[in-house]
């Protein structure tokens, strides 16, 4: 059924970026490529529109990228027409004809330029692994081919194990020249170490191209723990289980040594636990039919939102879920993606991931103690003189400096470590997770920021459109809500939560808490054994999803209502739970 200008149900849902709806009209049966009385397709009108989640939901449906309208325009020349990177790379990824021309001989670079939107179509060519001209792009250096067969796979172990080398030569750099040589010498490492993980993400995955989203942090991580365990093995231990002053001292070192390697090999393994495990992904359903029953279960409750449905995974969300855009995944009972481990934090591995964390903060505190006893055994007659630093500083450096600077560089770990375990235990003892104490749950649906109706024909030449560079709530206005440097900095070393929730600002915290009660949360005592006391494997995979909810088991990945056990110490609305806040316990 249309109207006079060949609209039907999808194509006027397209013009409001009603993703939901079209979903849901998808799964009804209607043709993804019907055209309207132009030769317009659904796919187009949403790259005009420029709403990249339906661009996304369209491309994923199978919707062609070749087709073109009665003048010849696909879907590329309208998205940029209104140029969002979002939907003009996703265009891209989907091998839409980076070449096609209209009837008049337009090709894509040509209404780009035209439209003034030359830099979103060069940047979504460059993160497609293709130079401005709109072909594929060759790496320069040599065995580029062979390396990039697989590219996903050779970014990832690329900047994986790269920082292992820039780690190592910073501290060597620093240990073996002068303050006033060695600073700008490490400086000069890390430019190069640093030009050569770009190169590296250009032709990574359009998904990788920024070093956050990839392995990078993970292997800094890993390489100093490599490093740490290397000049243990090789430096530190020989020389404090030597015999020096006698037996008892002697063994007290090695039974430090014992407690060290113990900590070192459980840091080891939790840490490549909560890298290696599934995070508590909530399974796809399988096929149509079953995703059309789970849209229709949710028609009958009212519950079809964005609040209880995610159009990417196509799935009901359970309760304590997100979609994690970097898995892009759902990851019941999801408490934050962490890129120190590359990996999100959810149900299955969280507490590794706590396990991790404490055996970190406890092996630094052993390290140290260990080197106390070192440095004091190999720094009586080492040489008190050196360029800037006082005498006993002086002794030490010239005892060993490499062990000196790895030893600072480790302990600097510990202020940022702590502050992450101090959160999770406080957000354990009130059953949250970091996502809930930062931001609360909120179970209504949220109000839509793409809502723009019209059903004017297409028109590259609208004045209002010639200009725009980006959809309102598109991914170029991102990095204007993100902050600075300092503010990533921040949250992935988890100072954010830290300090929200030591200012009172936190979910857990807020002056409002005993107002909205937590429906998950039994008390501090009960809280703590439903993490700790959990019967899953602490050095194995649990069953997915599983875990206890005041004593008694529940599925995180299949939990839609909050069981009756804990509506008894909740406060409902009719919107459902608006944020969570702790009980007084």
């Amino acid at each position: 059924m249309t109207d006079a200008e060949g609209y039907n149900t999808l194509h006027i849902s397209t013009f409001n970026g009603n993703v939901l709806l079209i979903v849901l009209l998808l799964h009804q049966g209607i043709p993804v490529d019907v055209l309207d009385s132009y030769g317009h397709t659904a796919l187009m009108w949403a790259a005009y529109k420029g709403f990249p989640q339906c661009v996304d939901v369209f491309l994923r449906w199978g919707a062609s990228v070749h087709l073109a309208d009665e003048h010849g325009f696909t879907a590329l020349h309208w998205a940029l027409v209104k140029g969002n990177p979002g939907c003009v790379l996703k265009l891209i990824e989907y091998g839409a004809d980076r070449f096609a021309k209209t009837d008049t001989g337009k090709t894509p670079a040509v209404t780009a330029s035209e439209l003034n939107t030359q830099p979103v179509w060069h940047r979504a060519l460059r993160e497609c692994g293709y130079d401005i001209d709109g072909h594929p792009a060759t790496p320069p250096w040599p065995g580029a081919s062979y390396f990039l067969k697989d590219k996903r796979m050779f970014a990832t172990r690329f900047l994986f194990l790269w920082p292992f080398v820039l780690t190592w030569a910073v501290i060597f750099i620093l240990s073996r020249f002068p303050i006033f040589l060695g600073l700008p010498m490490a400086g000069a490492i890390v430019f190069g170490v640093m030009s050569c993980a770009k190169q590296v993400i250009e032709y990574a995955p359009s998904d990788m191209r920024h070093l956050h989203k990839t392995p990078w942090m993970a292997g800094i991580f890993a390489g100093s723990l490599f490093l740490v365990g290397l000049n243990w093995l090789l430096v530190v231990l020989p020389a404090t289980t030597r015999p020096a002053n006698g037996v008892t001292e002697t063994s007290s070192h090695l039974f430090l040594n014992l407690v060290f390697a113990a900590l070192y090999c459980l840091t080891t393994f939790f840490y490549a636990a909560a890298m290696r495990y599934d995070p508590g992904f909530v399974p796809k359903l399988n096929g149509i039919a079953e995703q059309r029953a789970a849209i229709d279960e949710l028609l009958k409750e009212w519950k079809y939102d964005e609040a209880n449905f995610c159009v990417t995974c196509v799935i009901r969300t359970p309760l304590r879920s997100k979609h994690c855009r970097r898995c892009q995944r759902c990851v019941a009972k999801h408490d934050h993606h962490c890129p120190w481990v590359y990996n999100c934090v959810g149900i299955n591995n969280h507490r590794q991931f706590f396990l991790y964390l404490i055996s970190l903060t406890l092996g630094i505190i052993a390290y140290d103690w260990l080197l106390y006893y070192y440095f004091g055994k190999i720094s009586a007659n080492a040489s008190e003189t050196c360029s800037v630093l006082g005498a006993d500083l002086c002794r030490l450096l010239n005892a060993d400096s490499y062990t000196l600077i790895l030893a600072a560089w480790t302990s600097l770990q510990l202020v940022w470590v702590t502050m992450l375990v101090f959160t999770q235990f406080f957000q354990v003892s009130r059953a949250m997770t970091t996502y809930e104490n930062m931001s609360g749950i909120h179970l209504s649906p949220p109000t839509s920021r793409a809502l723009t109706s019209t059903g004017a024909p297409l028109d590259p030449n609208l004045p209002s459109l010639a200009s725009a560079t980006d959809a309102p709530g598109g991914p170029g206005n991102k990095n204007k809500a993100d902050g600075g440097m300092l503010k990533q900095w921040s949250r992935m070393l988890g100072v954010d939560p830290f300090i929200e929730t030591i200012a009172g600002r936190a979910a857990a915290t807020s002056k409002n808490r005993r107002k909205k009660k937590n429906p998950y949360s039994r008390g501090c005592v009960s809280n703590c054994k439903d993490f700790w006391c959990d019967p899953a494997p602490i050095f194995g995979q649990r069953e997915n999803g599983s875990a206890l909810l005041g004593g008694g088991k529940v599925d995180y990945t299949a939990m839609y209502e909050t069981p009756p056990l804990m509506r008894l110490t909740g406060i409902r609305t009719r919107g459902g739970y608006e944020a969570l806040g702790a009980e007084e316990v």
